[in-house]
């Protein structure tokens, strides 16, 4: 299968890449570097040194003798996106190329109108590519369990059925995200939804929980070869954090009461729910959703499990 990565460049995007190609996908990746240039704005650099694009590229072929095709750009230009596209010629593509951080949302109004408009912008010039590429194309994009919130029912995948003075209807479940990049994941959300109705593509919408780790079969060859690893307070996951600072001997931030119960997964489990969904694409006009964690955690529990394995390794 010919699968264009958008965002290949991230910390899901380029470990997806590479799994993909030794598996026998033909696979093109695209990036506008934006995460490398707001981690240096903000003086938040990731903890590893990371290749270009086009060395990491280089570097996996020489190791592997499997060619990932590389292309620098923003999704948000609908002619750099076509061009790629028509020439490419995907038969799915996987979206990771959103602003993925919620305290970057928040910084201030110039973070928030550019999260507003990348995700939401980038989405629709997709859409409209995939309608003029090849309609048959398979979005598969990357949600986030953070779109429903803290509902005080079950949360269900996607949808849900509701009787009401006894008529029955299907909805999409309700969303109440609680930050700004929360909120334009639910807004994409409805983005697809619309478009599977109004022209009949093919979307999964993989609402993941936090995605941890960095050692996949593939970066285990090199370590030049691992994904972005950002551990502040901007991009970094609080798993990250807390790694780093077990490892430097500071105390472990466990803002509030530590209570907030999030479901997880790694990152090899996050490329193989990918895989799935690409191997079984949604129906022409189907918007399908997918719930994906493993494990569940409140954010003390994290903070033990770390101390006690920092307190072992010494």
């Amino acid at each position: 299968m010919r699968v264009l990565i958008l965002g290949g460049d991230g910390y899901l995007g380029w470990a997806t890449a590479m799994a993909f190609s030794r598996r026998g996908f033909e696979v093109a990746v695209l990036d506008n570097y934006f995460r490398r240039q707001a981690s240096l704005e903000l003086n938040r650099e990731p903890l590893f040194p990371l290749p270009s694009l086009p060395q990491r590229a280089a570097l996996w072929k020489s190791l592997s003798g499997c060619d990932i095709e590389v292309h620098i750009g923003d999704v948000c230009d609908y002619p750099f996106l076509l061009s790629v596209m028509k020439n490419f010629a995907p038969e799915a593509v996987v979206h990771y190329a959103e602003q993925p951080a919620a305290p970057y949302s928040m910084l201030s109004p110039k973070e928030a109108v550019f999260t507003i408009t990348n995700n939401l912008v980038s989405t629709a010039n997709l859409i409209y590519a995939v309608k003029e590429h090849d309609i048959n194309c398979h979005i598969v994009k990357l949600g986030t369990m953070g779109v429903y919130g803290t509902p005080n029912i079950d949360i269900e995948e996607g949808y849900l059925e509701v009787d009401y003075k006894g008529r029955r209807h299907k909805f999409l479940y309700p969303k109440t995200p609680g930050s700004l990049y929360h909120l334009t994941k639910a807004q994409d959300g409805d983005l697809l939804y619309f478009y599977c109705r109004m022209w009949g593509i093919r979307v999964t919408d993989l609402n993941q929980g936090p995605v941890y780790g960095i050692d996949t079969e593939e970066s285990r060859e090199d370590e030049r070869l691992v994904p972005i690893f950002n551990y502040d307070d901007i991009f970094g996951t609080v798993l990250n954090r807390f790694l780093v600072q077990a490892v430097a001997g500071v105390p472990l931030t466990v803002y509030g009461e530590g209570g907030q119960t999030r479901g997880y997964l790694n990152i090899i489990d996050t490329i193989a729910c990918v895989e799935l969904a690409l191997r079984h694409p949604a129906a022409a006009g189907e918007y399908r959703v997918f719930n994906q964690f493993v494990e569940t955690f409140a954010v003390n529990d994290l903070a033990a499990k770390v101390q006690a394995a920092g307190a072992q390794m010494g």
